[in-house]
């Protein structure tokens, strides 16, 4: 009877430990399957944002460069306009055209600011259609060569900081040829010794939001 009793008393606690091991596996596994499906459902927003943009709503991130080791970016509805990895943003100012009604990219340059003409950049600015959207990423030194024909045109274009530009100043801005007002998406930050979080450079800058469709 002991034996019997021992043998039944084992066969309970081996049957519990497998029923044990067995709900724990399949809890753990449903729980993954759970994660997962809804890993898989989050939505993704346009260029990276916080959330997405209502409808009628363009979605942007406009990030300065780092010093002058990192590039900048220029992101337009979920499409990489410029960045280090595409080869095409330098020193100065980096900008991107964007037709305001279509959200089609019409172009996009960079202009030395430091060394090269700065009548090319004047040039550029004048011939902006109506109903673009002017997307601009500082780089290294965006100041250099500012005067105040360039000054004023960003202006026209409803930047606040332009007419304060300087040597390694770090700058993100979205404004339009027609603007009547100045523009609330713009970040501007003063290259100053004290306070740079790099070596000669002030910190890089991040803009991005939601800017309202161009409707005729």
């Amino acid at each position: 009877m002991r034996v019997s009793g021992l043998l039944h008393l084992l066969v309970l606690i081996f049957g519990l430990v497998t029923t044990w091991v067995f709900v724990r596996r399949y809890i753990n596994f449903n729980m993954k399957t759970i994660l997962l499906e809804r890993w898989g459902d989050m939505p993704r927003t346009k260029c990276g944002l916080s959330k997405s943009c209502p409808d009628n709503f363009f979605a942007f991130k406009i990030t300065s460069g780092a010093a002058n080791v990192v590039g900048p970016s220029v992101c337009f509805e979920g499409q990489m306009i410029m960045s280090p990895v595409k080869n095409n943003v330098g020193r100065g100012l980096n900008i991107a055209l964007v037709n305001g009604t279509t959200g089609k990219v019409m172009t996009q340059k960079y202009f030395d600011m430091y060394s090269g003409d700065a009548n090319l950049l004047v040039k550029f600015l004048k011939e902006i259609p109506e109903g673009t959207l002017v997307l601009v990423a500082s780089y290294d030194d965006p100041g250099t060569k500012m005067n105040d024909e360039i000054r004023n045109l960003f202006s026209n274009l409803g930047s606040t900081y332009a007419k304060q530009l300087g040597f390694r100043d770090s700058w993100v801005f979205l404004g339009a040829r027609d603007l009547n007002s100045k523009s609330p998406f713009e970040e501007f930050l003063k290259n100053n010794p004290d306070v740079n979080k790099y070596d000669g450079w002030p910190e890089l800058l991040e803009l991005e939001g939601c800017v309202p469709q161009k409707v005729y």
